[in-house]
């Protein structure tokens, strides 16, 4: 199963969006300030909307699309059924988006043991927002990834990843300068499976290899 996957994630920013000033004078003291930076608020409100629309129809509840349609999700002040509505579903999802991640980590802890120690290094030491420098196969079983880490949680300088007895490897529109955002490792009798959202563009990465060695180049 996969947990931290390009719908998952589209679905959070959706979450995100819907996220409401919690008074008026809120609201206006934003409004207030785009108008005063020369810009139309109502208009880059229902830009926003449109080039969100396809997302927020797919994941938002019907009860919602009247508001889409008619262009009123974020152009206004909510009214009191519109924010309740919006609280109660992103409460739902920020519980079912917690479960799934204690669901993952109480997955995890039981395969632990069992992984390599840089399978171990690659989970427990988070490399959320490590942009990629470079990507190379020098043999069919080895791949190499270069990250810069000076952005993320750990190491603060670039890292070498390299995997060998590689068996399945899919990457194939992620590139330097796409950013490494959640990732998810799995034991196989094949040695271990690494699964692994960027972002710039969203793709997924999917290998399974024997080891993974981490390198600090910094």
């Amino acid at each position: 199963m996969k947990y931290f996957t390009k719908e998952w994630y589209e679905k959070m920013q959706v979450v995100g969006f819907l996220a409401f000033p919690e008074t008026e004078q809120e609201w206006e003291e934003n409004v207030a300030w785009y108008q005063a930076e020369g810009r139309n608020f109502d208009a880059l409100c229902r830009e926003e909307l449109e080039h969100r629309k396809q997302e927020l129809l797919k994941f938002l509840p019907e009860s919602f699309h009247p508001y889409i349609h008619a262009g009123t999700l974020r152009c206004q002040f909510p009214t009191t059924e519109l924010r309740e509505m919006a609280e109660r579903w992103r409460q739902e999802c920020y519980e079912r988006n917690e479960a799934m991640r204690k669901e993952y980590r109480n997955y995890y802890l039981s395969i632990k043991d069992s992984l390599p120690s840089g399978a171990v290094q690659i989970y427990e030491k988070s490399l959320h927002d490590a942009r990629v420098r470079s990507l190379e196969m020098p043999a069919k079983d080895t791949f190499i990834m270069i990250l810069d880490c000076r952005g993320s949680f750990h190491y603060y300088t670039d890292v070498k990843l390299t995997f060998t007895g590689v068996k399945q490897l899919q990457c194939s529109d992620i590139h330097a300068d796409s950013s490494w955002l959640y990732d998810e490792i799995y034991y196989t009798d094949a040695g271990f499976k690494l699964q692994v959202l960027f972002e710039s563009p969203l793709e997924e990465l999917t290998i399974i290899a024997d080891n993974v060695l981490i390198e600090v180049l910094g």
